[in-house]
C-alpha cells in the first residue's frame, strides 16, 4: 500500500461538550504538525494538575481535525489511516462518523477510511483524546505519534501482512521466510503474482522468490516464501547489518501493491548454561529502562530524536534499552535497528488492577488481546527486539488468577512470535506485599526512627532486598516465573545466586534495578551465565514521578516525591537534553568499556552535609573546578577509575595518592584545597598509569557556543536540528555558575519545536522562546516546514555577543516505497 505522511496542517483545541459548541471542519485554536504533545500547551500548577506523578501538568480532553482532498480514483482503493499512538482513548471520526477507536495510548492502530469517504471531494478526520488520572509518569497527551494514510488496490497486501523469518543462518546460508498476507477486497477472484526481493545495504537484490496464488472474492490469504542469502552479513550490536525486503503483486493488468521492509538476519537464544547468545555469542545486556518522553519534545516523537537517544545511549556504555513501560514508538526501533541497540519491549504497567484513579485497567480485559497483537505486529521485523516484556511490577503477578492471565498474554505473544523470548518484570513488594508489615517489624524498621528521605531510601532498599530474598517470595514467584523465558525481576538481585541451586533451569534478567549498586549487581551479572543482564532505572531521565533520585538536604522537604516546580525524576543517567550525569561515567567504568578515570567535585557546603549513594541518587557530585569559595577552602573530590590508586593533582603538583576502591569500589576520594587551575587524576594499575582526566576552572563567560548535531536538513517538516548551548569563557570552558536568560530566534524555513535545560525544578515552559540555562547549558530543537533555504538559529543573552548558527535545508527525497517499516 501506498504510504502516504499525514502530520501536516491539523488543528487542536480543547474538546468540549456539543452543548457548548458545534465542533465544524477546521475547528480549533492552533494549527500544529504531528507528532504532537497537547499536554504540554496546558502548563503545570501546584493545584490542579496531575501532581507530583505527572510533573505537575494538568490533564485535558483534546480534538484535533484535518481536512483533506479525496481523489475520485480512490473509489476503487482501499484507504487505511495509520495512527501511531494518540493518548488516550482515541476516538477517530471520518466527516462526522464514528469510523474507529483504541482504548491504550502506545499502541498503534489502523482505521479503515472507506465507508465514510466522499471521493472527489474534501473530507474531514477528527481525533479526540483525553489525559485524566490515568497515569504513574508523565503521558503528554493527543497524537503524539506519526500519521500516515494507505491507499492501496482492492487486492493488497494488509498494512501489517509482511512477515519476515530466518529459521537457519550459518556462514554460508541464511534461509529468509517471507510471510506475507494478502486480502481480495474485490467482487470477483483474482490470480496474482507475487515477487520476493532481498536487498543489501547497496540495493543489490541478493535473493529473490516468485509464487503465484488464487484469491477468491473476499479471501485473506498468507504466502510463505523462502529466498537464500548467500554470505550472509548478520546483525548484531556490533554490526548492526540491515537488508530490505519487498513484496510486489502484480496480475496480467501489470503491478498492483507493493509491502516493503527492513530486517536483520539473527538467532536469539536463552538458557542457563551458556546465557543470551546472538547469533551463537554470549551477550551480557548492558540495558536502561526509558520512559517514551523525549524531554522538551514532551511525549512528541520525532524520527531525528529517537535517533539521537540511541546514540547518546550507546555512546554511554548502554547496549539494550526497555520501554517503561508501554509499547516502544517505530521511530525508536528503527533507530535501534540501525544503530545496533537491544530491546526489551513492554507492553503494559497495569493488568486488572489499577495503579491511578482512572488508568488502563478499566480498559484491559476489553482490550489486552488488541494491545498484545498490535506490539507483535509492529516489532516482528526489528531485529533490535529480542524480548517481550508481558508487564511491569503487575500487583496480582502472584495470585492463581494473575498467573493464569499471564499465561494467556504469554502464549498469545508466542502464538504470533514464537521467534523472540517472554518476560515479564517481576517486583516482590507487589507479589508479597502482605508480608510486608512482619518483614518490617523483624528488620526493627517499624520501631527505628526515620530521619530524612535518605534514611528512608536506605531502609526501603533494605526492606526490599530482605523480601526478595524470603521464602515467600520465592514461592510465590513459582508459578508466574514459569510462564516465561527469562523470568525479570526488579530489583531482585537478592534471589540471583539462591534460585541458580533452586531452579536450575531458570533463565534471570534484572529487569530493573537500582543504579547504585551497578557494581555488585555487574559483578553478579559477569559472574552468573544464568543472568543475562540488567536495566538500571533509569537510563535517561523523564518527565513526572518527580524528584525520585534528587538529593535531599536538611532544609529540604523531607518527602519522597518532590514539591512544585519539580518536573522531572532525576533518577537517571542521562538529562532530558542528552546530558550524561557523573553516575553515567561510573557506569562505564565498572562495564569495563573505558581505562579514562572520571573526575567530579562534591557541592560545597559549609554544614559539610554528605549524601551518600541511595536507591536512585547518587552522590551530589559535578564535574567543574570553578567554585565561588575562597582559594584554600577544602573540596571533596571523587574519582571513579578501574585502577588500584590514583593520583590527584593540582596545577601540577601532586596533593595525594589514594587507593581505589577504600570505600565503594572504583572509587577514590580525598579532600583538596581550591586553588583556580587544572585539577587533575591519573590511574595506576601495578605501577603504570592507565589513564587521566582533568578539570580546568572556567573564567567569566564571554560568549554562548552553539553546536548543532547536523549542518544540513531534509525539507520535510518531520526532521529536527538539535542545537546545544554552552556558556563559555574565552577559552571554551564551560562555566556552570552564571546561568542566564537566553533567547532562541530562529530564521528561514525552520520553526523552534522545543527550547529548555535539564534543570529538574523549573517554572519555565519548553515551547517559550526563552529558558535560563542550567549548570550552563541549554538545548534548542529546530523542526524544518518543508521548504528550502537557509536556517539562522541565534542566541542571545544579556551583556553577551549574539551568537548564530546555520543549517542548510535541502530538497528531501522522496520515499514512496511503502509497506510495513516503511517512513
Amino acid at each position: 500500500m501506498i504510504r502516504i505522511p499525514f502530520n501536516d496542517a491539523w488543528r487542536v483545541g480543547p474538546l468540549v461538550s456539543v452543548h457548548e459548541a458545534i465542533v465544524v471542519a477546521g475547528a480549533g485554536e492552533e494549527e500544529v504538525t504531528l507528532p504532537h504533545d497537547a499536554m504540554l500547551r496546558g502548563g503545570r500548577s501546584a493545584e490542579n494538575s496531575g501532581g507530583p506523578q505527572t510533573g505537575y501538568f494538568r490533564d485535558g480532553k483534546w480534538t484535533y481535525e484535518k481536512r483533506f482532498d479525496v481523489p475520485e480514483e480512490w473509489a476503487t482503493k482501499r484507504v487505511t489511516f495509520e495512527f501511531e499512538g494518540v493518548y488516550r482513548d482515541a476516538m477517530v471520526y471520518l466527516n462526522g462518523a464514528l469510523a474507529g477507536q483504541w482504548a491504550g495510548g502506545y499502541s498503534r492502530f489502523h482505521v479503515s477510511a472507506d465507508a465514510f469517504l466522499k471521493y472527489g471531494q474534501a473530507n474531514t478526520v477528527r481525533v479526540d483524546a483525553q489525559a485524566h488520572q490515568d497515569s504513574r509518569w508523565y503521558s503528554g497527551g493527543g497524537i503524539h505519534r506519526p500519521v500516515s494514510l494507505l491507499v492501496g488496490d482492492l487486492v493488497h497486501v494488509t498494512p501489517t501482512g509482511l512477515r519476515l523469518t530466518t529459521p537457519d543462518i550459518d556462514a554460508d546460508l541464511a534461509t529468509v521466510v517471507a510471510a506475507t498476507e494478502i486480502v481480495n477486497e474485490d467482487v470477483s477472484a483474482r490470480v496474482v503474482e507475487v515477487l520476493l526481493e532481498i536487498q543489501d545495504t547497496a540495493g543489490e537484490v541478493v535473493a529473490c522468490d516468485r509464487s503465484r496464488v488464487t484469491l477468491p472474492a473476499g479471501d485473506t490469504i498468507t504466502t510463505h516464501q523462502r529466498a537464500y542469502v548467500q554470505r550472509p552479513s548478520l546483525w548484531s550490536v556490533d554490526s548492526p547489518h540491515l537488508y530490505q525486503a519487498s513484496v510486489r503483486l502484480h496480475d496480467d493488468s501489470g503491478p498492483i501493491d507493493e509491502a516493503a521492509t527492513h530486517f536483520g538476519i539473527r538467532a536469539v537464544t536463552a538458557d542457563p548454561i551458556r546465557g543470551l547468545r546472538i547469533n551463537g555469542e554470549t551477550v551480557k545486556l548492558r540495558g536502561g529502562a526509558i520512559h517514551h518522553d523525549n524531554g522538551i519534545l514532551g511525549a512528541a516523537d520525532f524520527a531525528d530524536a529517537a535517533e539521537r537517544r540511541v546514540r547518546t545511549l550507546k555512546a554511554a556504555g548502554f547496549n539494550a534499552v526497555r520501554s517503561a513501560h508501554n509499547p516502544m514508538s517505530v521511530a525508536l526501533l528503527d533507530a535501534c535497528d540501525r544503530l545496533g541497540m537491544l530491546v526489551m519491549d513492554e507492553l503494559f504497567d497495569v493488568w486488572t488492577v489499577a495503579k491511578s484513579g482512572d488508568d488502563y485497567s478499566r480498559r484491559f480485559p476489553q482490550w489486552w488481546e488488541r494491545d498484545v497483537d498490535s506490539l507483535v505486529a509492529k516489532d516482528f521485523n526489528h531485529p533490535s527486539v529480542i524480548m517481550y516484556s508481558i508487564g511491569n511490577e503487575i500487583i496480582e503477578a502472584g495470585t492463581p488468577h494473575g498467573t493464569r492471565l499471564g499465561r494467556r498474554i504469554a502464549d498469545r505473544v508466542r502464538a504470533q512470535d514464537p521467534t523472540r523470548l517472554v518476560t515479564h518484570a517481576l517486583q516482590g513488594m507487589y507479589i508479597a506485599r502482605d508480608k510486608i508489615p512482619a518483614l518490617k517489624a523483624e528488620l526493627g524498621q517499624d520501631a527505628a526512627p526515620v530521619r530524612g528521605l535518605n534514611d528512608y531510601l536506605g531502609q526501603v532498599t533494605h526492606l526490599i532486598d530482605a523480601l526478595m530474598a524470603s521464602p515467600v517470595v520465592g514461592e510465590r514467584l513459582a508459578e508466574p516465573a514459569s510462564v516465561l523465558d527469562v523470568v525479570g525481576l526488579n530489583y531482585g538481585e537478592s534471589r540471583y545466586v539462591p534460585d541458580k541451586e533452586a531452579h536450575p533451569n531458570r533463565v534471570v534478567v534484572g529487569s530493573e534495578t537500582f543504579p547504585t549498586k551497578i557494581d555488585r549487581l555487574w559483578r553478579l551479572v559477569t559472574e552468573n551465565s544464568h543472568v543475562i543482564g540488567d536495566f538500571t532505572w533509569t537510563a535517561w531521565d523523564f518527565l513526572g514521578e518527580v524528584g525520585t533520585g534528587r538529593h535531599v538536604y536538611p532544609e529540604d522537604q523531607q518527602v519522597h516525591r518532590a514539591p512544585y516546580p519539580w518536573l522531572t525524576a532525576e533518577c537517571g543517567d542521562i538529562d532530558i537534553i542528552g546530558q550524561r550525569h557523573p553516575i553515567s561515567y561510573y557506569r562505564e567504568i565498572v562495564y569495563g568499556l573505558t581505562q579514562t578515570p572520571y573526575l567530579a567535585v562534591r557541592r560545597p557546603r559549609e554544614d559539610g552535609y554528605v549524601i551518600k549513594p541511595r536507591a536512585w541518587t547518587w552522590t551530589d557530585v559535578f564535574p567543574s573546578w570553578t567554585f565561588d569559595v575562597p582559594v584554600g577552602s577544602p573540596l571533596h573530590v571523587e574519582a571513579y577509575a578501574a585502577a588500584e590508586e590514583v593520583e590527584f593533582r593540582l596545577n601540577g603538583s601532586t596533593l595525594a595518592t589514594v587507593p581505589v576502591g577504600t570505600e565503594r569500589n572504583f572509587v577514590a576520594e580525598a579532600e583538596v584545597p581550591y586553588e583556580p587551575g587544572v585539577l587533575e587524576v591519573v590511574a595506576y594499575r601495578h605501577g603504570a598509569e592507565v589513564g587521566r582526566s582533568a578539570l580546568r576552572t572556567a573564567d567569566e563567560p564571554t560568549h554562548l557556543s552553539l553546536e548543532s548535531d547536523r549542518t544540513e536538513l531534509g525539507a520535510d517538516s518531520q526532521r529536527l536540528a538539535h542545537i546545544g548551548i554552552t556558556l563559555v569563557d574565552g577559552n571554551g570552558v564551560l562555566n556552570p555558575n552564571r546561568d542566564t536568560k537566553i533567547t532562541i530566534q530562529v530564521d528561514g524555513p525552520g520553526v523552534l519545536q522545543g527550547f529548555g535545560t535539564g534543570a529538574p525544578s523549573t517554572e519555565e515552559s519548553f515551547l517559550d522562546d526563552c529558558a535560563t540555562s542550567f549548570k550552563g547549558r541549554a538545548l534548542a530543537i529546530i523542526r524544518a516546514t518543508g521548504e528550502t533555504g537557509r536556517i539562522t538559529v541565534t542566541a542571545r543573552a544579556h551583556g553577551l555577543p549574539d551568537a548564530s548558527i546555520e543549517i542548510d535545508v535541502v530538497q528531501a527525497a522522496i520515499h514512496h516505497v511503502t509497506g510495513e517499516g516503511q517512513k
